[in-house]
């Protein structure tokens, strides 16, 4: 595998729990903590500057006789780059991460299908991997376009050599429809 494939989660960071040997009447509860190898490891995977933090804590317990019901807490604190200044962005995320695991979940097989109204049900594994539904948990929650405090955006005004740019102005739609009724009103008098 060369460096630019990315990686599959379960390579960077991997907590299966078989759901056969779980108790069968009483929740399993977990706390994962990932350390500072592991933290690098998921920072890399996941494209974002450094992760100073990542705890997922929770419980994996029966619902009836079949299905399981994953319920946890992911914290971790992300350090990306800022889309404007590329100035570090420290942010602090917090989600509740629910998984319903269905032994008698019907799979869509046409092509085009209605998106389900729950998003948390997916078909029951043998294994549910822990970690691997804390990463995409996290990947769901970082912040798409993080931005520094003090980051602005400067005005840019492009255009050919000896053309006056455009300015705010001249770009509303009805821009010259004043101009236009002006001058109107001028021959009127």
């Amino acid at each position: 595998m060369t460096s630019s494939e990315p990686q599959a989660p379960e390579a960077v960071w991997s907590k299966p729990m078989r759901l056969a040997d779980l108790p069968a009447r009483k929740p399993t509860r977990f706390d994962l903590e990932a350390d500072a190898p592991t933290r690098a490891a998921i920072a890399a995977w996941a494209e974002i500057v450094g992760l100073d933090g990542l705890r997922f804590k929770g419980q994996l317990r029966p619902a009836g006789r079949n299905d399981w019901i994953l319920e946890a807490k992911l914290d971790a604190t992300v350090v990306q780059e800022c889309v404007i200044s590329l100035a570090p962005v420290t942010t602090e995320i917090s989600e509740s991460v629910t998984r319903r695991y269905l032994a008698h979940m019907e799979m869509p097989t046409e092509e085009e299908v209605e998106m389900p109204e729950d998003d948390t049900a997916e078909p029951l594994p043998s294994v549910v991997d822990l970690a691997a539904v804390a990463l995409e948990a996290l990947e769901l929650a970082l912040p798409l376009y993080p931005r520094a405090p003090d980051a602005e955006l400067g005005e840019t005004r492009v255009t050919e050599p000896g053309i006056d740019p455009l300015d705010e102005e001249q770009m509303k739609p009805f821009a010259n429809l004043r101009t236009l009724l002006d001058g109107d009103k001028g021959k009127d008098k």
